[in-house]
């Protein structure tokens, strides 16, 4: 020591007053001058002893004045009081998120760095906490001393059985100050909260994709990769997402363990029944920005929000046509391949779309499932029903971009159209004749034919 200076492994830090370096010498040495007396341990410091009596004794002399809650030191309580003013002193240097604790910040920084200095002595995982690699050994030791007072399971932490436990009570602490929903685990309220923060910390590192879960990132990463690591036993198809195959592997067994409570409908997927229950409840959740329409399901809305972009992401490798789904782009192909993998069991006819094979079986059967609510009338097709209840209701949402007419079914449109446009193309085989519509070319053709199909009785 140099004055008031301690120089250690060549490196020289300045201390203010000669107590604080006769303290700061016991970091080197391992001094331990002060014992407690009601164990064994030994501190540097007088103000640590002080700070360690007051786990034996419960003493709690620093209280807050927002909610009476006391402390055994002074500095926890300077913590505790930045969850009542918002106060977050520490800042990330690389996102400009904040924290009340340094600790906190420092747990943070991880996520940026990768850093995992805390590793598995059975195997050679990572963590970049302390408490997870305590955590995580024992899954090898299998020991799950915390016990579920409801039935025989058991969990290897308190808080795993803490948040298992609010199954059966339905406890949901933690709740979000914009939407009031509450969550059982704080983790699931930080996600939920990142909804209504637009918040997604978790970079792509092939592409500037950002997600709100760490889970999702995980997912996005196999498609860059292309990695499928969990196979089917069935089929030996192989997915990015345990729960994928979970699902998947209800296409064998036929389990669809999601009941309706409405009616005795069953479901594979908990999303499926989620928005089967909406057609009881009438409940449309997704609205559209663009018009009043209202949907049940989100992928529908991202569907019809394409009407009025125009957007075609799904494109024919044939033919370059464009289509707003998916599925159409599948029945598309068909035109070119001739599939028809579709067979009708009353006759020999096949289809290259199920709608299609449905709507056969119900020319056989005579089934018309659809009916009108004002009049009775039955139909086999769902767009037809549609296109009938304008009837009653004189809607025309098909409207004309050169003069003000509306229409109640598109091919109206369509043929309408081709006034403004001129377009004639149902050509006559034997002269040069043109027609808009084809039932005018079918007119047309029975005076070159002679047909007169139409007899008097």
């Amino acid at each position: 020591f140099v004055s008031n200076s301690c120089i250690s492994q060549g490196t020289q830090r300045t201390i203010f007053t000669s107590t604080d370096l006769i303290i700061h010498s016991r970091t080197h040495s391992g001094e331990k001058p002060f014992k407690c007396f009601h164990c064994d341990n030994g501190l540097s410091h007088k103000s640590q002893l002080t700070s360690h009596l007051r786990r034996h004794t419960g003493e709690k002399p620093f209280k807050c004045s927002q909610c009476d809650k006391g402390f055994s030191q002074k500095s926890n309580l300077i913590t505790h009081s930045r969850t009542h003013s918002g106060e977050k002193y520490f800042k990330c240097s690389q996102c400009d998120k904040g924290f009340s604790q340094r600790s906190n910040l420092i747990r943070h920084s991880k996520t940026h760095s990768g850093e995992q200095s805390f590793k598995c002595s059975q195997c050679d995982k990572g963590f970049s906490q302390k408490s997870q690699v305590t955590s995580h050994l024992t899954r090898h030791k299998g020991v799950k001393p915390f016990k579920c007072s409801h039935y025989d399971k058991g969990f290897s932490q308190k808080s795993q059985l803490t948040s298992h436990l609010r199954r059966h009570t339905g406890e949901k602490p933690f709740k979000c100050s914009p939407c009031d929903k509450g969550f059982s685990q704080k983790r699931n309220l930080i996600t939920h909260s990142r909804t209504h923060s637009g918040e997604k910390p978790f970079k792509c590192s092939h592409c500037d994709k950002g997600f709100s879960q760490k889970s999702q990132l995980t997912s996005h990463l196999t498609r860059h990769t292309g990695e499928n690591p969990f196979k089917c036993s069935q089929c030996d198809k192989g997915f990015s997402k345990k729960s994928n195959l979970i699902t998947h592997s209800r296409t064998h067994s036929g389990e669809k363990p999601f009941k309706c409570s409405q009616c005795d409908k069953g479901f594979s997927q908990k999303s499926k029944l989620t928005s089967h229950l909406r057609r009881h409840t009438g409940e449309k959740h997704f609205k559209c920005s663009h018009c009043d329409k209202g949907f049940s399901q989100k992928s529908k809305l991202t569907i019809h929000l394409r009407r009025h972009t125009g957007e075609k992401p799904f494109k024919c490798s044939q033919c370059d046509k464009g289509f707003s789904q998916r599925n159409n782009l599948i029945t598309h192909s068909r035109t070119h391949s001739g599939e028809q993998p579709f067979k009708c069991s009353h006759c020999d006819k096949r289809f290259s779309q199920k709608s299609q094979l449905t709507s056969q079986h119900r020319r056989h059967t005579g089934e018309k499932p659809f009916k009108c609510s004002q009049c009775d009338k039955g139909f086999s097709q769902r767009n037809n029903h549609i296109t009938h209840s304008r009837t009653h209701s004189g809607e025309q949402p098909f409207k004309c971009s050169h003069c003000d007419k509306g229409f109640s079914k598109k091919s109206q449109l369509t043929i309408h159209l081709r006034r403004h446009t001129g377009e004639k193309p149902f050509k006559c085989s034997h002269c040069d004749k043109g027609f808009s519509q084809k039932s005018k070319l079918t007119i047309h053709l029975r005076r070159h034919t002679g047909e007169k199909p139409f007899k008097c009785s």
